[in-house]
């Protein structure tokens, strides 16, 4: 067997052992009698994204809408126009959203899904609406704290229940929609500061202040709703029939293959893990891009009222380029699953945020032209990270692997946020220099990371194939414990 024994890989991104031109499978699906797989895709679609989605949509409006509250007086109401205090107030959020990541996941193992999700949302909802009844900057920066708190388990969160219910053929475009709730965040956030600016002065409050109370009203009631509408994991989702539930075990069995759920996670393993460039150069793709797509995030309003629009207006005229970026992201998942390559989809999108990045840096005095580079920015920067994120993640093998790999690619890439933080100071307005060559350099050290993961896993894959495979080289533990690392696998790019 040993001259006609090799391993190939489907569509999905699986290796199978093969022999003689047919592949070895270890098992059948089991057959689908009462519907078919297509309808139960539909099925699990319309019960996953939308809840996931009004989850990290309010998630990260609730987190970035400070950018619009600042347009409407909060720097004055408060006493930090000037100086520093605003910028830290944007950086004391990550400490805690960094730092309680892991520990949040492993809460969510514990509890249900619906249970742990729903009261961290219900929970930066009352902090959002406490924050809009802050007196000074010592109560911002209070808020600012606990927001982290809540918020740090709703990205890890989302995308590990995903990874439950998808195999990685079918997880690049659900993410991307999910991941996309972003761009979706950031227009609604500009047209509902728009909007609830008409309020200032009801009930004695400024517009600002019903900002962040009505959203985090909103926030609470979703969390109330999706306490009791948000799915768990397929083994507790009482909407399946035994037969479905049966073939998406099944299905997922059949993708992941030996995963090794077993193996404990303890120092030796996290070290283990760590000791493979690989992984390390992962958390560079993912940070280069956080420092962009925040400096957008956070200072997007602050940046088109320099153009010499009112508030209100600046408001208002954020909205288009997050919409374009959503639409954008779609594309690029739809062509990225099309074709099943990750690489080109990384860099592309990246080279377009860097255009409009040094477009914003060249350009002063030119109001279309400046305002249309914001487009730029935002469809390159919020099209690549999920890209980025699935694709690292999807080439992670066996269950401890992917487990400390991709909480170490969105830990440390949120380091970025703090960097972003700063990057664009209300001294250096109108033109923002320092920030746009800030956000320009980061977003070169993704590419390059980019790059020299691509030649890593392809000079892997080469020297695997070059080396042939013997299937008694290793025992079957062995193989299940290297997961991504054992000879048989082989990385997509």
């Amino acid at each position: 067997m040993g001259a006609d024994f090799k391993a190939e890989e489907n569509g999905d991104g699986q290796i199978f052992a093969q022999q003689g031109g047919s592949p070895i499978i270890d098992h059948e699906l089991p057959p689908l009698r009462s519907t078919t797989e297509r309808k139960l895709m539909a099925k699990i679609d319309l019960h996953i994204l939308p809840c996931l989605c009004v989850l990290y949509l309010l998630a990260f409006l609730d987190r970035v809408n400070i950018s619009n509250a600042a347009l409407l007086g909060l720097k004055d109401d408060l006493n930090i126009a000037t100086g520093m205090k605003y910028n830290i107030a944007l950086t004391i959020f990550f400490i805690p959203y960094i730092i309680f990541e892991i520990p949040s996941n492993i809460l969510l193992k514990k509890f249900k899904p619906h249970v742990w999700l729903s009261l961290c949302m219900f929970g930066f909802g009352v902090v959002m609406v406490c924050q809009g009844l802050v007196q000074n900057w010592g109560g911002l920066m209070a808020t600012r704290w606990f927001l982290g708190v809540f918020e740090t388990g709703m990205f890890p969160g989302c995308f590990y229940l995903l990874g439950m219910w998808y195999k990685r053929s079918e997880a690049q475009k659900r993410f991307s929609f999910f991941f996309s709730s972003t761009t979706l965040a950031g227009a609604f956030g500009g047209i509902l500061a728009y909007g609830i600016s008409k309020m200032e002065g009801d009930r004695g409050y400024s517009g600002w202040r019903w900002v962040f109370i009505i959203e985090g009203c909103v926030t609470c009631v979703a969390a109330f709703i999706l306490f009791f509408t948000m799915p768990d994991f397929p083994e507790d989702s009482k909407w399946l029939t035994d037969e479905e539930r049966e073939f998406v075990r099944a299905k997922l069995a059949k993708d992941v293959g030996k995963s090794a759920h077993h193996v404990n996670l303890g120092w030796r393993q996290v070290v283990e893990v760590f000791k493979d460039y690989k992984v390390i150069v992962g958390g560079f793709m993912y940070f280069g891009l956080i420092v962009p797509a925040y400096g957008y995030a956070y200072f997007a309003p602050s940046i088109i009222k320099s153009y010499g629009y009112s508030s209100a207006v600046a408001n208002l005229y954020s909205i288009p380029p997050w919409a374009a970026a959503f639409v954008f992201s779609m594309v690029i998942a739809f062509c990225s699953d099309r074709l099943k390559h990750r690489f080109a989809f990384t860099v592309i999108p990246i080279c377009v945020a860097i255009a409009g990045f040094a477009m914003l840096l060249g350009i002063h005095g030119h109001r279309d032209a400046e305002y249309g580079a914001l487009f730029l920015v935002t469809s390159g920067a919020y099209s690549a990270m999920p890209v980025i994120v699935c694709w690292f993640a999807m080439n992670l093998g066996g269950h401890h692997r992917r487990s400390i790999g991709t909480a170490w690619q969105v830990g440390f890439g949120n380091i970025g946020g703090i960097i972003a933080t700063f990057a664009f100071l209300s001294k250096d307005a109108p033109d923002y220099t320092t920030g746009y060559s800030i956000c320009i350099a980061f977003s070169c050290l993704s590419i390059i990371s980019c790059v020299i993961y691509f030649i890593a896993i392809r000079f892997e894959n080469r020297k695997r194939d070059n080396a042939g495979v013997n299937p008694n080289a290793i025992s079957a533990q062995e193989e299940e414990y290297l997961g991504d690392l054992a000879p048989t696998y082989r990385y997509t790019y």
